[in-house]
């Protein structure tokens, strides 16, 4: 994207019906590092990919507890994503004094939207340059949530945003049909794949992600890296053992089809048309 005379406030608009500064924040998102989403019927498993500045500095949080049956990751300008998980915590603690009951994840992905839409329309406010995966539980059951610095929000059963997302996406098209009756560590594992297909060849450990689970029975919260080591350790052990079986296949084939064929031109020479190749 580069700069034009449409961009320089919110809410100018462009004559082809654009909002480049709304544009430009959804473009911050996709800079952002991955983060991924899942849930199946009981559980929502929240993935994210920590990058540090340099190596002599600590990752970013990228993933934040709102309540006990809520939690958020988010791809984007960290700071932003601080700023909307805290007003995201106060909400529910607002809800929860007034009411007595925990605040449903769908009205409060609706306030956080109301929130963001109010930047679109003011010349001295810029968007927020952050998405969110909100992750919750309430009576009508799991819930994962998109919301877009524009306004928009979306209910999904797997997502993920950020950079090279694109890469976790195909994986989860492939495997979404599943995530309804997928247990706890399957989803978990899936949510692992997925940060892994985001990595470009770099090898997936517990200090470059970081996973959170909510669920029936189970609050919102962030696994230690020791448990995340042990389920990158268990899969990297399926995984090389599925491997091996799939090499001899290739050979074995052609000498099977051959000795078939050699039987089957002995056996009906006179009887049998040539075979198309």
């Amino acid at each position: 994207m580069f700069r034009n005379q449409y961009d320089t406030d919110v809410t100018t608009w462009s004559p082809a019906g654009r909002l480049f500064q709304v544009e430009y924040a959804m473009e911050a998102v996709k800079q952002g590092s991955a983060a991924i989403g899942l849930r199946s019927k009981t559980h929502v498993v929240l993935a994210c990919v920590n990058k540090a500045n340099s190596d002599l500095s600590s990752h970013q949080k990228k993933i934040f507890k709102v309540d006990d049956h809520i939690g958020v990751a988010i791809a984007g300008l960290t700071a932003d994503g601080r700023v909307l998980s805290r007003y995201m915590r106060s909400e529910c603690i607002n809800y929860s004094y007034t009411y007595e009951s925990p605040l449903p994840v769908g009205r409060l992905v609706v306030q956080l939207a109301d929130k963001a839409q109010v930047c679109t329309q003011r010349s001295w406010k810029r968007p927020y340059g952050v998405g969110l995966l909100v992750a919750g539980l309430d009576e009508s059951g799991a819930h994962l949530y998109y919301n877009c610095p524009s306004g928009n929000y979306f209910e999904y059963q797997a997502f993920a945003i950020g950079s090279r997302s694109q890469a976790a996406k195909t994986y989860l098209e492939r495997r979404f049909e599943n995530f309804m009756g997928s247990s706890r560590e399957d989803l978990i594992k899936d949510a692992l794949i997925a940060t892994r297909e985001t990595l470009q060849g770099e090898k997936l450990t517990s200090s470059i992600c970081t996973i959170a689970v909510v669920g029936v029975g189970e609050a919102f919260h962030i696994l230690d890296q020791e448990t995340v080591q042990q389920l990158i350790d268990a899969f990297e052990i399926v995984r090389e053992e599925e491997s091996p079986p799939a090499q001899p296949q290739p050979t074995a084939e052609p000498a099977a089809q051959a000795s078939g064929a050699d039987q089957a031109a002995t056996t009906e020479q006179g009887d049998v048309a040539p075979m198309d190749i």
